[in-house]
């Protein structure tokens, strides 16, 4: 009797103290992964969820995007860490509390249809106020923060105090011990600032975003002499084998045959052959008549009065 009580507490441990237990509430979706992104069970691929209290890692190359339930948008760069602690709908199904805990690393958020004051970002030096808002943040290794302007308006409040960001691509950097700057554009100065060419990879080019994500940030990019990591395919989830056999994969089309050799252009046709002039005629003279044929000469008559023999005279 005693085993099976044993059991039965071991069994009820696991459930409420494993990271992501059966109760555990999704509250959104990757949709885009590179490299090696892992949550609280193992790697996560494109459509996997994740849940409330789950903590999300990147490689040093990672890339993970997620969409919340509420539209935002969240995109969590390489070397980070994040925590979403709080996800809390009323009655009327509507976001009250969105929070997230970001303790290192470079982020890109975009408010959803959310309320602002619902949304609140929590970082070593201050927490980051949303008000209808997209922007870029940094956490280095000490805690060190900054925080990029993209659209809307955002503020940043640390033990020194509040700074406001009403300008498109304003940047302010914070730390530990209660320093904050004025706001001012961001340049490639910032990362000389932070120590880190790496910092900001989503404005350096270094990384690059997809769909909503990836044209907010135009018009404030900052150059960072820093290599780009070759691009690594998605990580998508492989789907489950169906009972039916699958047909085996058709073999890949010949490639295209070259293009026909141009056509030879024409010949110019040859010109024509001026006419032959008309020989001019040459009046031929006339033949002479043929001359008449002489007569011939009439034969001399026999004379008649020859004497017949007999009748000569008698004297």
């Amino acid at each position: 009797m005693s085993y099976l009580r044993g059991a039965a507490i071991v069994a009820l441990g696991f459930i409420f103290y494993s990271p992501v237990s059966m109760a555990a509430e999704a509250i959104g979706e990757a949709v885009r992964i590179r490299t090696e992104v892992r949550g609280a069970s193992g790697p996560l691929a494109v459509k996997d969820p994740v849940y409330r209290d789950e903590r999300i890692l990147t490689s040093k190359s990672g890339l993970g995007q997620f969409v919340f339930r509420d539209g935002t948008k969240l995109a969590v760069g390489w070397g980070s860490s994040v925590v979403i602690d709080k996800f809390v709908f009323d009655d009327s199904n509507n976001l009250q509390k969105l929070s997230l805990r970001a303790t290192k690393g470079t982020f890109r958020w975009v408010s959803g249809k959310s309320k602002s004051t619902a949304y609140e970002i929590l970082t070593p030096a201050g927490t980051i106020g949303v008000r209808g808002t997209a922007f870029d943040f940094y956490v280095g290794g000490d805690g060190t923060t900054a925080l990029v302007l993209l659209n809307g308006e955002a503020s940043f409040c640390g033990p020194g105090g509040c700074k406001q960001l009403t300008r498109r691509c304003d940047c302010v950097i914070a730390n530990r011990n209660g320093n904050l700057t004025d706001a001012r554009r961001v340049n490639s100065r910032v990362l000389e600032t932070l120590g880190n060419k790496a910092a900001l990879p989503f404005l350096s080019g270094n990384q690059h975003l997809s769909g909503g994500l990836g044209w907010v940030g135009g018009g404030c990019s900052i150059r960072a002499a820093l290599p780009i990591p070759p691009t690594q395919p998605e990580r998508v989830r492989p789907e489950k084998k169906q009972a039916q056999q699958q047909k085996p994969p058709t073999k890949p089309d010949k490639p295209d045959k070259p293009p026909p050799k141009p056509d030879k252009p024409d010949k110019p046709p040859r010109p024509d052959k001026p006419p032959r002039p008309d020989k001019p005629e040459t009046p031929r003279p006339d033949k002479p008549d043929k001359p008449d044929k002489p007569r011939e000469p009439e034969k001399p008559r026999q004379e008649q009065d020859r004497p017949r023999d007999g009748s000569r005279d008698n004297g």
